[in-house]
């Protein structure tokens, strides 16, 4: 008998909810804000977020599906990152609900604005950190194939970085305290940061 339950994604995973996204777990929550084309604000949670560049710094998130966001970053060409944290968890949440074109996610989720330096696209107010983006590209994904499918790569630049003052610790910023959360595997499973520990790269020299 194997030590492994081995599958082939295309012929299905065999258990009872797919593993894939509690494998790659925990991940980063992009807390996406963009303005539609008639300036309507809209705000909603990406699982499929990271840094990808610091030099300059780079953030791509990706959309399965053509939702209001990706929309709304073709058409104007910014976005701003917001991070999800423990203290905002619910009303992030909230902000994930499939709302109608339109609405806005802030006043659905009973967030505040705040405006941006380098775009029009509000940030949340009381975030921890924000972070505004131009977009470099938006690229749809093709399988193995060369079939296109239903998921987008967002690909941006941030222009401006914003930091609750008093989130940094000795000029470092506290995770911590904080309180960063992150999206895990299956239905609502979230993890929040609550210690690190630190790990130096070994010097060959």
């Amino acid at each position: 008998m194997s030590d492994y339950h081995s599958f082939d994604p295309a012929q299905g995973h065999g258990l009872p909810r797919d593993p894939i996204k509690a494998i790659i777990a925990p991940r980063p929550i992009g807390w996406i804000s963009s303005l539609g084309k008639t300036g309507s604000a809209n705000l909603a949670p990406y699982s499929y977020f990271n840094m990808f560049s610091l030099k300059p710094p780079i953030l791509i998130f990706g959309s399965e599906g053509r939702k209001d966001t990706l929309a709304n970053v073709t058409h104007s060409g910014a976005f701003v990152f917001n991070l999800a944290t423990r203290e905002l968890a619910e009303q992030m949440n909230q902000s994930s609900g499939a709302y109608p074109p339109g609405i806005d996610e802030f006043d659905a989720a009973g967030l505040g604005k705040l405006a941006s330096q380098t775009s029009a696209v509000p940030r949340v107010a009381g975030a921890a950190a924000s972070m505004e983006c131009r977009v470099l590209e938006v690229r749809q994904l093709h399988d193995l194939d060369g079939q296109p499918i239903g998921s987008h790569l967002v690909i941006g630049q941030v222009t401006r970085v914003h930091i609750r003052a008093d989130l940094l610790v000795d000029g470092l910023f506290d995770i911590v305290r904080a309180g960063t959360i992150a999206r895990c595997g299956y239905r609502g499973d979230y993890i929040e940061a609550t210690e690190t520990f630190e790990l130096l790269r070994p010097s060959l020299g």
